[in-house]
C-alpha cells in the first residue's frame, strides 16, 4: 500500500516537472535542498527574467545606470586628501610670526598677541590644505599667475645677475638707439598778433612788424610789440614736447623748420600769428653712455632676464607634447 503511494506521488511531480518544462525549456526546476522540485511559480519567474537578461535594451539601461552612479560617487568624493593632519609651527615658524607684527605695529608681541597670531596661522594652514584637497586651487588663474610668478622668482637665483660692463651697455644703446634718442631743442622769441584785433589790417602789420624786428638787433627788447597773449615772449632751450604742449603741435613742428639767426612768419598757432627769431636750436640726437648709463642698465639686464626666462620654458616645454584641439570640434 505504501509502495502504490510512493508510485503515484512520483507520478505526479513527473508530470510537473514536464508541465514546467513546456513553459520554458530553459527554465526546468531544480531540485531544492531537500530533495523535493521547487514550485512551478518560481519556475515561471526564472524564466521570465532569464529572457529579459537576453534583451540588449536592458543591458543598454543598466550600463547607464552604473555609468551614473560612478560619475556621481566620483564628484562627490573629494578629489584629494589633505597630505597630513599634522600642523608643525617650527621655530623658524614662529621667529616669523613675531617678525611680522614687530614690522606691523613697531614692537613684539605679547603672548595673547603671539597666540592670536599661531592660531590665524593655524586657520591659514587648515583652509589651504582642506581647499586643496576638493580642488579648489585647479583652474583658478590667480593662482595659477601666482604659482607661475613663484616659480620664475626661484628660478632667478640660477640665472645670469652679474652687473653687465661698459662694452655691453655701450653695445646695447648702440642697437637700440631710438628708445634713448632725445627730443630736438629749440630756443626762440615771439611777437603775437591777434587775428580778431587786427582783422583785416593783419597781413599788412604783419609785414610792417617783420621789417621793423628784421631791421633791430636780436636781442631788442620786443615786449611793447604785437598784443598781449598768455605766452612767454622769450623761450629758452626747450624741448619739442614742451614746445607743442605750450603753442600746439603744428607750431611745434613750424618753428623747428624756421632757419636759426633771422626773424621768420607768419607762423600760426591755435592762438594766432606769431613772427619768431630762432637763437639755438639741436636736432634729435643719441646722448652718451654717461648720460644715460641708469636708464642702459635697466633695460639690459631687464632683457637678459627675460632671455633667459625663455631659454628656461624652452628646456622645461621638451618634457610636455602640447596638444591643440582643432576649432570647431567639440
Amino acid at each position: 500500500m505504501r509502495s502504490f503511494r510512493s508510485s503515484n506521488s512520483s507520478t505526479r511531480c513527473d508530470e510537473a516537472r514536464e508541465n514546467a518544462a513546456d513553459l520554458d525549456p530553459l527554465s526546468a526546476p531544480s531540485p531544492s535542498r531537500s530533495g523535493q522540485p521547487e514550485p512551478i511559480r518560481t519556475s515561471a519567474k526564472n524564466s521570465v527574467l532569464r529572457r529579459a537578461a537576453r534583451e540588449p535594451l536592458v543591458h543598454f539601461v543598466l550600463l547607464g545606470l552604473a555609468l551614473f552612479v560612478v560619475d556621481v560617487a566620483v564628484r562627490r568624493r573629494p578629489s584629494r586628501e589633505p597630505a597630513s593632519r599634522q600642523i608643525v609651527l617650527t621655530l623658524d615658524d614662529l621667529r616669523q610670526l613675531q617678525l611680522g607684527f614687530a614690522a606691523q605695529w613697531q614692537r613684539p608681541p605679547t603672548d595673547v598677541e603671539l597666540k592670536i597670531q599661531i592660531d590665524e596661522y593655524v586657520r591659514e594652514e587648515m583652509a589651504t590644505r582642506e581647499a586643496m584637497a576638493i580642488g579648489l586651487d585647479r583652474d583658478d588663474t590667480v593662482i595659477r599667475r601666482r604659482l607661475r610668478q613663484k616659480l620664475e622668482f626661484l628660478a632667478e637665483d640660477s640665472l645670469e645677475a652679474a652687473p653687465p660692463t661698459d662694452a655691453e651697455l655701450q653695445a646695447w644703446l648702440d642697437t637700440h638707439q631710438d628708445a634713448f634718442r632725445g627730443e630736438p631743442e629749440i630756443a626762440f622769441r615771439q611777437v603775437y598778433l591777434n587775428p580778431q584785433v587786427r582783422k583785416a589790417s593783419l597781413d599788412a602789420d604783419t609785414r610792417q612788424l617783420t621789417d621793423r624786428l628784421s631791421r633791430g638787433a636780436a636781442d631788442a627788447p620786443i615786449e611793447a610789440l604785437g598784443d598781449s597773449v598768455m605766452l612767454p615772449r622769450d623761450v629758452a632751450r626747450t624741448a619739442r614736447s614742451e614746445v607743442a604742449r605750450q603753442f600746439g603741435d603744428a607750431f611745434a613742428d613750424a618753428v623747428l623748420a624756421v632757419p636759426p639767426g633771422r626773424w621768420s612768419g607768419p607762423i600760426r598757432s591755435e592762438y594766432g600769428v606769431h613772427l619768431v627769431y630762432v637763437s639755438e636750436r639741436e636736432a634729435s640726437h643719441v646722448p652718451a653712455l654717461a648720460a644715460v648709463r641708469g636708464q642702459v642698465e635697466r633695460e639690459f639686464m631687464a632683457d637678459r632676464h627675460q632671455r633667459q626666462l625663455d631659454a628656461m620654458y624652452a628646456r622645461l616645454l621638451d618634457r610636455y607634447r602640447v596638444v591643440v584641439e582643432p576649432r570647431g570640434r567639440k
